[in-house]
């Protein structure tokens, strides 16, 4: 049994020294004159002192504009804050400064093909060809290009393509069902459309090109469509009189990189539009811009990943889910991005680990459900692969719990850094992440992210440490939204983030801060469980309750009844071969009596097929919240963006019959 909060992990000596955060500071130290007693004092500096710390950041990674800015911070209202005025840039064009011969800029593998390298020159070749036939098509600065396709080579070409001009950037996965990718892509009228013909999971292959068709017809602004031939390599057909395949594209000449023209921009120019996860309403179209990933990307690698020029970076992610935005654009600090299309449990459950050892990749990302895939199929990565490369394994998507931090050092690596981080679409980063110069305690996030002013928010509108609240961020980050797609005068945006505190983010979670500095992410606040006045983090029951034998999942939530009444039922999903009987509830009830308080106990427990999750892994709580309440299904969740549209049935058959509770 692993204790929330047993020290599991402290950095050598070496690791300290050769830390990149460690180089800040000296580099503070001697350009700036600063010195910091600990972390701590040096985030507190970092959060007091925004526009010289990121005029430090700007500096020390060496921020590639063609023309300089005039200050760090402009205007410094939140929201509405201005980075870096005056200054222009170009996302595309500062990676694509490391072009240079025989080195590699990234690696991919899929289902069907081994490990494969692609080199800085072939890279940056192909997207100045992409580039320039795109404007060949009309295509100009503000147009929007859509792309289904999967996490292969082509898409990030595409994107740097499409950014390199000004043009602006989206992508979902060809998972996503057609009404999921058009409540999206037809928010935005894109220009292009980009697909793939289909695409191969867990050895099944799965032919897109009706939904491909279906979306096309839909979305009536498209005026190009490019197809990549991915699945059917043998039978290739044109869905349209105007698709041009991704080979034809690239069966031009090359183009010189010094006549190549990069759209130079302002620093806050929307770059890419990422989707919130639309599980209750449609999604948000979130803008980021040009600066504020660079330097937001360039700061999070260095010291949350701890990550050099030429090391090797894998997260396991989809082109849907901001992880995939995240890990491509590793490539400005010419970190090489590990790319994976495919089922990380397929033929064997061990894939992802034979590609660290192949790839002799550095860090190592996923998500904790699939550390729970690993232990249910009883992987142990160290017992069959060279894991001698991997330094650091990094946990994000969902909170992660202590048992699930304590198993990668149990089956992975005694001596890798394996921590917690959780950020979000919202600033495509992460607000709370590792430090590698501290010590890595179970359960527990390290620290927050440097320029990062985050807090937790009590009820009675005071800051607290060690007690649970809503996390507020009180100083603006050159990474938050520069607004959401068509919306008139920031009314949607300024309501999303900032109308419950004015002046302050408002993320949507439950914090608690220790007085150490270690961070406990407890689930949304909306899905927060209230009980006789006590709020209860979801995060705790589901840490708890996958101890008792036999549980394999669950969801909780709480239903607030006329009369100040209110239920809360628990649905567990069992392993097979156990029933859910009067011993296994009350040894569910036990435990989360004794672990924590008779309050954490629900009203009943039921068995479910399973548990539903949005594509990028988040648990369904405030949509099951809404169908038990009595909402119907079509207004309480999105089917299409559902990891299984199917998970929701059960909890519809529930509400149906309301036998154990009256609304």
């Amino acid at each position: 049994m692993v204790e929330s909060g047993q020290l599991l992990w402290e950095p050598s000596p070496e690791r300290m020294e050769r830390a990149r955060i460690t180089a800040f500071r000296r580099w503070l130290a001697k350009k700036r004159g600063l010195t910091f007693a600990d972390y701590e004092a040096l985030w507190r500096w970092s959060t007091d002192n925004i526009d010289a710390f990121w005029q430090a950041c700007w500096d020390f990674f060496g921020v590639d504009a063609s023309v300089p800015p005039t200050a760090a911070l402009g205007r410094r209202t939140m929201p509405g804050t201005q980075w870096f005025p005056g200054a222009k840039l170009n996302y595309a064009r500062h990676m694509l400064r490391h072009e240079r011969a025989n080195a590699t800029a990234l690696l991919h593998l899929n289902e069907r093909q081994a490990l494969q390298a692609m080199s800085w020159e072939d890279l940056a070749g192909q997207v100045r060809i992409i580039a320039t036939q795109l404007r060949k098509m009309g295509v100009k600065k503000g147009d929007r290009v859509c792309a289904y396709v999967v996490n292969v080579p082509e898409a990030l070409i595409a994107m740097l393509a499409t950014t390199s001009i000004g043009a602006i950037w989206s992508s979902v996965g060809p998972d996503f069902g057609t009404p999921g990718v058009l409540d999206r892509f037809s928010q935005l009228e894109p220009t292009v459309f980009l697909h793939v013909d289909g695409y191969q999971y867990g050895g099944k292959p799965f032919d897109r090109r009706d939904e491909a068709r279906k979306i096309i017809d839909k979305l009536t602004s498209v005026r190009h469509v490019i197809q990549l031939v991915y699945l059917d390599r043998t039978n290739p057909q044109r869905l349209t009189p105007n698709t041009v395949f991704w080979h034809e594209l690239l069966d031009h000449p090359p183009v010189p990189r010094d006549s190549f023209h990069y759209e130079e921009v302002d620093f806050d120019y929307p770059l890419w539009i990422l989707f919130s996860s639309g599980t209750t309403g449609l999604p948000k179209p979130i803008m980021h811009s040009h600066g504020g990933i660079t330097i937001e990307q360039l700061k999070h690698v260095a010291f949350n990943f701890d990550m050099r020029a030429g090391e090797r970076l894998f997260f396991f992610t989809t082109t849907g889910w901001m992880m995939w935005n995240f890990l491509v654009s590793s490539l400005l600090s010419d970190v090489i991005p590990v790319l994976y299309d495919g089922n990380p449990a397929w033929p064997d459950g061990d894939i992802l680990w034979k590609m660290v050892q192949d790839a002799k990749a550095n860090l190592f990302g996923a998500s904790p459900t699939y550390q729970s895939i690993l232990e249910k199929n009883g992987v142990v990565p160290k017992a069959k692969f060279d894991l001698s490369s991997l330094d650091s394994v990094t946990l994000a998507g969902s909170p992660v719990s202590p048992e699930c931090q304590a198993w990668f050092y149990e089956n992975v690596k005694k001596e890798a850094w394996v921590v917690p981080g959780c950020g979000g679409t919202d600033i495509c980063s992460g607000f709370v992440g590792g430090v590698v110069t501290l010590p890595a305690y179970a359960g527990e996030i390290q620290a927050r992210a440097l320029g990062v002013a985050v807090h937790v928010m009590g009820e009675d509108g005071h800051f607290v440490v060690d007690e649970v609240g809503e996390m507020v961020v009180t100083q603006p980050m050159p990474s938050m939204p520069v607004g959401f797609w068509n919306d008139k005068n920031d009314e949607r945006y300024t309501e999303t983030y900032f109308s419950d505190f004015p002046g302050m983010w408002r993320q949507g979670d439950f914090y608690r801060i220790n007085a150490r500095g270690g961070v406990f992410v407890l689930g949304r606040s909306d899905a927060t469980l209230n009980r006789h006045g006590i709020r209860i983090g979801t995060a705790e029951i589901y840490r708890t309750i996958v101890l008792v034998p036999g549980v394999e999942d669950g969801l909780i939530v709480n239903l607030d009844l006329p009369g100040g009444k209110f239920f809360m039922p628990l649905f567990v999903k069992l392993h097979e071969g156990y029933v859910l009987d009067d011993a296994l509830i009350k040894a569910i009830n036990d435990r989360l009596r004794t672990e924590y308080t008779p309050r954490h106990v629900p009203d009943k427990i039921y068995a479910v097929p399973a548990v539903p999750y949005t594509i990028s892994g988040k648990r369904m709580e405030v949509p099951v919240r809404r169908i038990l309440a009595g909402v119907p299904l079509a207004k309480a969740a999105n089917r299409d963006a559902m990891a299984n549209p199917h998970a929701l049935d059960a909890y519809v058959e529930y509400a149906a019959t309301q036998q154990d509770y009256r609304m």
